[in-house]
């Protein structure tokens, strides 16, 4: 997603991806068919005690009007206001309005952005993993891992398209195999409630490789966990496993596939998302590789007798890079402009 250079005397609308790790900011211009983002700052979310702070940084050196703003947000939004799940910030409408003077302020959950980016996404953006059969029209579903893991169902209603906010991340994680129920308990013991956040988002691949090394005697070479101490350690174990360089990466890596396959199964059986599966997120498309194995698919499928029917549903991979940021400003211009 390129930018441009913004005209003082043009009127944008701001949008907002809010998440756990990195907040974006950015300034889209409302056109017919795609908003085009004019300009991208990234913040460090904990480096901030609020949203306002991070807006008010970003409108520092940025003198332009703006007609609107919309936030997708990492937690359940209900009446205009959102507890953010994995940041303590609390978040407002009516609030943003206040100090901004802003004519019209909307927060969404950010899958609920996501999955309206999925309207205006362009070929070149998805990397296509399963083509699915002829029928590829109808309910679409957005898987999400990051910080946390979001999901949300986009539902067909006649030519258009409405996304359905959702805490589906934090349901039951559900075993498919031995390996899986050892895993569990292992989580269990330390986290309480074992939610499939716990397993298929960054963290969740932390205590994933973290179990192969406590209860499976997997060994972590030196090197390794020196820099998974001064790194972000989800990051540290996907780049080694996609460089091949350590095989306990590469198993912990490959089960995370296989339980984000199994996450994506039921949410595709829970929408009959005919129209597809969209993933999203920043993990994903830096571990393409690992998705395109057998892994994920077999997974994907594996729901008894109806592993026929999920293989007729496409399933692509989300390689536009700000999805959440984008699909905000969409829902924006569908709703004002």
């Amino acid at each position: 997603m390129q930018t441009t250079t913004c005209k003082k005397t043009e009127t944008y609308m701001l949008a907002g991806d809010v998440g756990g790790t990195n907040t974006r900011i950015g300034l889209f211009r409302p056109t017919a068919e795609y908003p085009v983002l004019k300009d991208i700052q990234i913040f460090s979310s904990e480096a901030y005690p609020d949203l306002e702070s991070v807006v008010r940084q970003y409108l520092k050196t940025r003198e332009v009007a703006i007609a609107g703003a919309c936030f997708g947000i990492a937690g359940p939004v209900k009446n205009g206001q959102c507890r953010a799940t994995n940041i303590p910030w609390e978040v407002s409408e009516s609030n943003l309005k206040t100090v901004f003077s802003w004519p019209i302020v909307r927060l969404i959950n950010d899958l609920e952005a996501m999955g309206a980016a999925t309207r205006v996404l362009k070929k070149e953006e998805l990397c296509v993993l399963q083509k699915g059969g002829e029928y590829n029209q109808g309910h679409r579903g957005v898987v999400a891992p990051g910080t946390g893991l979001g999901m949300s169902l986009i539902v067909k209603v006649k030519d258009d398209y409405i996304s359905i906010p959702s805490e589906g991340g934090h349901t039951d994680f559900a075993p498919n195999s031995e390996q899986e129920v050892e895993l569990w308990r292992y989580i269990r013991k330390s986290r309480g409630h074992v939610s499939v956040e716990r397993i298929v988002s960054g963290p969740g691949l932390v205590d994933i490789h973290r179990w192969l090394i406590d209860e499976k005697d997997a060994e972590i070479p030196f090197w390794l966990e020196k820099k998974m101490n001064k790194e972000d350690p989800s990051r540290v174990i996907s780049e080694t496993a996609l460089r091949g360089e350590d095989l306990g990466c590469q198993k912990a890596l490959k089960m995370f596939v296989t339980v984000l396959g199994a996450v994506a199964g039921n949410l595709a059986l829970i929408g009959l998302t005919y129209g597809g599966v969209y993933l999203g997120g920043g993990i994903l498309p830096k571990i393409l590789p690992f998705l395109k194995e057998e892994n994920f698919l077999n997974s994907f499928a594996n729901k008894g007798r109806f592993r026929d029917l999920l293989k007729t549903i496409p399933v692509y991979v989300i390689t536009n890079e700000q999805p959440a940021l984008l699909g905000a400003a969409v829902y924006l211009c569908n709703e004002q402009f």
